[in-house]
This record gives C-alpha cells, structure tokens and sequence, in this order.
C-alpha cells in the first residue's frame, strides 16, 4: 500500500512539472490582444497544414511598398465548419484581413476574420459564436 501511495504521488508530481508545457505552445502571449488590425492585401500563398494554417499576403504601405503579411489561424479540421478549405485562398485573391497583431510591431498575426473576393466574410475559431457582424473598416 506504501508503495502504491508512494508511486501515485511521484506520478502526480510528474504530471504537474511537465502539464505548464503541455499547454504553452497555445499561449496568446506573443500577440497584443488588445488590439484589433484590418488590411487589405493580395494573397501570395494559403499554408494548410496542421498544427495551423497560414495565410500569407501582400500589404501596400503609404509609399506603394509592398509588405508581407503573414497570419496564423487553427488546423484545417479545426476550421473546416467556419466555411474554409484548401481553396479558400488563391494567389491573387484581393482579402480583407482582420487580426490581431504580434506586439514586436512585425508584419505577424493571429487571423480574427477575412473578406474574400466575392464579399463573403469567414470568422475565426474564436469568433464562432454565431455572431453575425461585418468586417472593420480596412486600415
């Protein structure tokens, strides 16, 4: 019986010191989730893999400079009933792209909702409330 408690607490403190980064791989704390952007840009490649999907994009500056954009959003089974597939994206494709961005200030972000080409607007995982608004005004 003291064996048994005795592996049973090793086993508990086992959990405990390694579940903290089981976990960190899906913290939020490199994005400033305060904040809200909305661009507009022209898709250059939609990444659909596991453990995310990446959609990478082109964004003008103020001087006609073209800015790669890129945004992270969850796997592809994950956001399959959201309305996205493998080809949601081609490149070309004008979007509207809300995020939130990564607070190093770099061209990085976490996909919150995006306009397509027809109008159509997709949310993200955390946006499937079924809430029905429209997109922010672009930037």
């Amino acid at each position: 019986m003291k064996t048994r408690l005795v592996a049973l607490f090793v086993l508990a403190a086992g959990l405990l010191v390694v579940s903290p980064s089981l976990f960190a791989h899906h913290g939020a704390a490199s994005f400033d989730t305060t904040k809200k952007l909305t661009v507009k840009g022209t898709v250059v490649e939609w990444f659909w893999a596991n453990p995310h999907c990446f959609l990478r994009f082109n964004v003008k500056d103020e001087n006609g400079q073209a800015i790669e954009w890129v945004v992270e959003t969850q796997s592809g089974p994950n956001i399959l009933p959201l309305g996205y597939t493998k080809q949601t994206f081609k490149p070309g494709d004008e979007v509207t792209v809300t995020l939130t961005p990564v607070r190093n200030g770099k061209p990085l972000g976490r996909l919150l909702s995006v306009v397509l080409p027809n109008g159509k607007r997709l949310g993200a995982l955390e946006d499937a409330t079924g809430a029905s608004r429209g997109p922010e005004e672009p930037k």
